[in-house]
């Protein structure tokens, strides 16, 4: 499979793990978005040397993996693009903060600690946002959106875009499958020919927005979608999601709850 062929199928696969009938799937889509965007404020908000702190704010997307029933190997597979990227920031740290810190009667530099740090608020806020794609389809995030009063041209553009980036995909896909067919013996597409590919790829992208345009006006689109979002109703379950875990937030933000458990455990064995 070519890469744009499997571009489309990560595409698709994530539609379809968003629509499954889970637990965490059926939570109001609002909720899951506020918690997300709390969530990534509260993990950026800690000092650059409390690796401790920051620590126990892993318990989100941990739950979130078991909650949703997500395999972690595939997900890191699926973000081994952005997650290097996300690592590779803090890495000059270590050059420019020598100052010598001591963590848990460990003598170390301090830009190592402030390197481990950022890597670690990457990954989280990176997770944390795969999960909410992972578990929610774009519908029902426009539909949040909406909520919130976001414009609606903005949503429209950004389901549309979302939606029907697979369409440009194909005709990509469909350009360069033909393009092989005649010229077998080339690896890749000659340069002489980029601006007539892009041309063509741009008439028919033309055409397609145009039927599906016609199409949408046809099925009664004023300007505002009916989102599947729609349907689905505030329950007892949403605002005890909610609260639990904006509870959980302000506990690790303000406790350094890993190290009262250590101590606690450590005392028993005393």
């Amino acid at each position: 499979m070519s890469k744009i062929g499997n571009a489309i199928h990560e595409i698709h696969y994530m539609d379809s793990i968003a629509e499954r009938d889970q637990w965490v799937n059926r939570i109001h889509p609002l909720v899951k978005f506020l918690l997300t965007i709390i969530y990534i404020a509260t993990v950026v908000s800690f000092y650059k040397y409390d690796v401790i702190g920051l620590a126990g704010m892993a318990v989100y997307p941990i739950a979130m993996f078991i909650l949703s029933e997500l395999s972690f190997a595939d997900s890191l597979k699926r973000l081994r693009i952005v997650l290097p990227l996300v690592c590779f920031i803090g890495l000059f740290n270590p050059f420019f903060d020598r100052i010598p810190v001591e963590i848990l009667g460990i003598r170390m530099n301090a830009g190592v600690i402030s390197m481990i740090t950022l890597i670690m608020k990457g990954i989280m806020t990176v997770l944390a946002s795969y999960l909410l794609i992972a578990t929610t389809t774009i519908e029902k995030l426009c539909y949040a959106f909406r909520l919130i009063h976001v414009p609606k041209i903005l949503v429209t553009q950004i389901m549309l875009t979302y939606r029907y980036v697979t369409v440009l995909l194909e005709e990509v896909n469909r350009i360069t499958q033909a393009y092989s067919l005649r010229a077998p013996n080339q690896k890749g597409v000659h340069f002489k020919v980029w601006g007539s590919l892009t041309g063509q790829l741009l008439l028919r992208s033309m055409d397609r927005a145009g039927v599906v345009y016609e199409s949408m006006t046809l099925r009664g689109y004023n300007g505002e979608f009916k989102y599947i979002g729609e349907k689905i109703r505030w329950r007892w379950q949403d605002v005890l999601y909610l609260v639990l875990w904006l509870g959980l937030f302000f506990l690790f933000r303000n406790v350094p709850v890993i190290v009262v458990v250590g101590n606690f455990v450590g005392g028993l064995f005393v």
